[in-house]
């Protein structure tokens, strides 16, 4: 995978690319976390769990718990639900520029934050197919809690990391479920949007 990394007054952003990855191996790849996490980032990931699992076409406003001890030190039981585009502020939304979004909200470390969720920030993953895999942008915008530039480079390196190993596992692993043909066991949304920025809907995801 090539990438680049920048910041700027929102939050920290990551430029990627990679061959022989597709969009649809990454839209498949959100609503089936658990099959491939630890092996999204073997160092730093444990076993991830639904606290409200995807349903086929229906990913948005799922709630994963991921804990991960990131290479601070830290070691976090994060939180996380995928938002619909728009419950997001426009300054964030307009961040989308790709062909395909997964918005993902950090909304705290326990059980507790799901009484009355306030995210703590957003994670933005997008995408569009290329001639040989596809390029894509993510980005860690810091909402509740402002997110310094040391905590960009330390979330970057981590990201980094996950979105590389996409390029080691993730043609394999979408192939081997294919096999699975019910929809509860192995979901499937598409995840493309129409429009950009403040304007981008979903044209098939729903929650």
């Amino acid at each position: 995978m090539e990438h680049t990394i920048s910041h700027d007054t929102m939050g920290t952003h990551i430029d990627w690319r990679h061959d022989g990855v597709t969009a649809r191996m990454i839209d498949w790849f959100w609503s089936n976390m658990e099959k491939g996490f630890i092996l999204w980032h073997p160092e730093q990931h444990e076993a991830l769990e639904w606290a409200v699992a995807p349903k086929h076409g229906a990913p948005l406003g799922a709630i994963h718990i991921a804990p991960q001890t990131w290479s601070d030190g830290r070691r976090q039981n994060l939180y996380i639900r995928f938002e619909r585009l728009e419950d997001i502020k426009p300054e964030i939304r307009d961040y989308i520029r790709y062909e395909h979004v997964i918005v993902a909200a950090g909304l705290g470390l326990g059980d507790e934050c799901l009484v009355n969720p306030d995210p703590m920030g957003y994670r933005i993953h997008q995408w569009s197919k290329s001639d040989e895999g596809v390029v894509g942008k993510s980005s860690a915008i810091g909402t509740r809690r402002k997110e310094t530039v040391e905590d960009g480079k330390i979330w970057a390196a981590h990201c980094a990391q996950e979105i590389g190993n996409w390029g080691v596992f993730l043609p394999r692993l979408y192939d081997l479920y294919k096999v699975v043909v019910d929809s509860g066991r192995n979901p499937f949304t598409d995840l493309s949007v129409e429009g950009s920025g403040r304007d981008a809907r979903y044209r098939f995801a729903r929650g």
